[in-house]
């Protein structure tokens, strides 16, 4: 019996911003349903990698390969990478003045669904999904209304995330410290909305330090990050190591 190809393969990735190469080699798999979390100090690379796979301009890949079930990421624009079932989770979500939250998540679940040739979602039906969804996450419905992120708390925009990861149920979603800003219950929304999510196929990929949620994230696999490469790779112990005695502790990069 054949082993199916991981959902995402990373081979040798080196990325720099601006001057500076930031991503010296990595290379990872992830299946589908998967969860990887990847930690490491600031500044070791963990936030380039997923801008990097979404296709921010700023990031600019020097070499390497990145496959989203079979399908060249590279060699997209961003739009399409979103369209092929990435979803990139920001650190720090921005405003986006003069676009209403409900119009915003439509339209690109809409271009999902047109890309695998679906029928677009009518404004009532998307309302209802929508405003069920706000409610699973504890969102006021008033939000869905608002301009993207216009006013919202730090934890209001992550949840708001996660209403979006949701609905999109993306193929591959990178969470970038997800839980940052997150009261106890918007941690464990986290938790339920990323276990849903992986029953039905979604692979994960986490950026997290705090290890609570880590463990309650059931992760296939912890990577650490160093220098811009993969410098360990490990359960749910090395998370546990990490958080006990810090990166200062850890040996160096000893590549990907």
């Amino acid at each position: 019996m054949t082993t199916p190809d991981p959902l995402l393969q990373v081979r040798d990735l080196r990325v720099n911003v601006g001057e500076r190469t930031v991503l010296r080699s990595v290379s990872l798999d992830v299946n589908a349903g998967s969860l990887v979390v990847l930690m490491g100090a600031n500044g070791s690379g963990k936030s380039t990698l997923g801008l990097a796979l979404a296709g921010h301009p700023a990031y600019h890949v020097l070499g390497g390969q990145a496959l989203l079930a079979g399908q060249d990421l590279l060699a997209m624009p961003a739009h399409e990478r979103a369209r092929a079932g990435l979803f990139l989770s920001f650190q720090s979500p921005p405003d986006v003045p003069g676009v209403k939250n409900n119009l915003f998540i439509r339209t690109a679940l809409n271009a999902q669904r047109e890309s695998r040739g679906e029928q677009p979602l009518d404004a009532f039906d998307f309302l209802t999904s929508a405003k069920q969804a706000a409610k699973g996450l504890g969102l006021p419905e008033a939000m869905l209304g608002r301009p993207v992120n216009a006013g919202f708390s730090g934890g209001e925009r992550k949840r708001n995330e996660l209403l979006q990861l949701s609905l999109l149920q993306p193929r591959l979603a990178l969470l970038d410290e997800i839980d940052s800003g997150m009261d106890v219950d918007g941690v464990r929304a986290v938790v339920e909305q990323v276990a849903r999510l992986r029953a039905q196929g979604t692979a994960f990929i986490v950026v997290s330090h705090y290890l609570q949620m880590i463990e309650q994230l059931h992760p296939d696999a912890v990577l650490r990050l160093d220098q811009g490469c993969i410098a360990e790779r490990g359960d749910l112990g090395l998370a546990r190591h990490i958080a006990e005695t810090g990166f200062a502790s850890r040996t160096a990069p000893v590549g990907a």
